[in-house]
């Protein structure tokens, strides 16, 4: 316990306004992570002593720059281990979830980690964002899944045009890594792009951004 403490002080550092439910709910994710670790490869096994820098703190650069006020409806595309869902419907209590993943071993984890630590605010599904027809939603996030091109072709179609936040209109939010020159252009969409070290400088988020598309 004593080292998952130390180890969420990367967290702390840049966010304060946890509740004591939070962090509790915080300082549960990287036991939890280890034990499925053992039995399932859901994050690469060199980085499970450095999750709450290289995952969580990762996935809330999102938080960073988004305030999410309740209500709004948020899809994250091919979730794998439950990033960036998680942290974001930890950050956001009064925010709606839907994970989603083709695979069922990572559904299965996910389920299982926002069971045990009491997030009420996630739903699952076992499919491809494509499959999903009877949702609308404010947001659809995503973190290393595909190129742009393809995620906003998944994601365009499941977003509605009713603005929820004063400052952003609905749209594509997703974290991205290296020299993007080309994958932008391929996409033919202008996003806005922002340097995640100009929000946590730390030389873990060197050419790591956050990239958003509005409808």
């Amino acid at each position: 316990m004593e080292e998952t403490q130390k180890n969420l002080e990367i967290i702390f550092k840049y966010f304060s306004e946890f509740s004591p439910a939070q962090t509790d709910q915080l300082s549960q994710l990287q036991p939890l992570y280890k034990e499925w670790n053992e039995r399932i490869n859901v994050i690469s096994r060199k980085d499970i002593d450095s999750l709450y820098e290289k995952h969580v703190l990762h996935s809330l650069a999102i938080a960073a720059w988004f305030d999410f006020t309740p209500g709004v409806n948020i899809i994250d595309i091919g979730t794998g281990g439950g990033f960036p869902g998680i942290p974001l419907a930890i950050f956001f209590p009064q925010t709606n979830f839907l994970l989603v993943d083709s695979i069922g071993k990572k559904i299965m984890v996910v389920n299982d980690i926002a069971e045990k630590i009491g997030l009420k605010n996630v739903e699952t599904r076992h499919c491809r964002a494509e499959d999903v027809r009877d949702r609308k939603f404010d947001f659809a996030v995503s973190r290393a899944v595909a190129p742009l091109k393809e995620l906003w072709k998944w994601a365009k179609p499941l977003l509605t045009n009713e603005r929820k936040l004063k400052d952003f209109k609905n749209g594509l939010i997703c974290l991205k890594g290296g020299d993007l020159a080309q994958e932008i252009a391929e996409s033919r969409l202008r996003p806005h792009v922002r340097e995640i070290q100009s929000i946590f400088p730390e030389p873990e988020f060197e050419q790591k951004y956050i990239l958003y598309t509005p409808v």
